[in-house]
């Protein structure tokens, strides 16, 4: 999973960077994916010290959410786009959304693994 965290993490951030190049660097906001993207790779670098694994990937679960819920306006208004209507920012929407799905993807991959740990039975304890 900290692999994962990191890759998601270079995602979201080539992601907003490209998205604030694209701006023109007129809108600081588009580096939010970055920040995002920059979070989620610091959290993946500590899932890689097994004493701060489950905390890390619990935090990089609960900061994919929070991406989820952040760009779900914009996502709103990419799939309205797709319909053929106009919207005030459309590189913003589209930005929002693939930082939405990008983090959904991650949040269904980090509960499909921590089901699996939990079903994974524990290591026999010596007395």
């Amino acid at each position: 999973m900290s692999k994962l965290s990191i890759g998601t993490g270079i995602i979201l951030t080539v992601l907003g960077l490209g998205g604030y190049a694209f701006s023109g660097g007129v809108s600081p906001t588009a580096l939010i994916p970055a920040a995002f993207g920059i979070l989620f790779i610091v959290l993946g670098y500590l899932a890689r010290k097994e004493s701060m694994r489950r905390h890390a990937m619990h935090g990089a679960a609960l900061l994919s959410l929070l991406g989820i819920i952040g760009s779900f306006k914009g996502t709103v208004a990419a799939v309205t786009m797709l319909g053929g209507a106009v919207v005030e920012r459309p590189q913003a929407a589209i930005a929002q959304a693939v930082m939405a799905v990008t983090c959904v993807v991650f949040l269904l991959l980090a509960i499909r693994s921590f089901v699996n740990a939990r079903l994974k039975p524990a290591p026999p304890q010596n007395p």
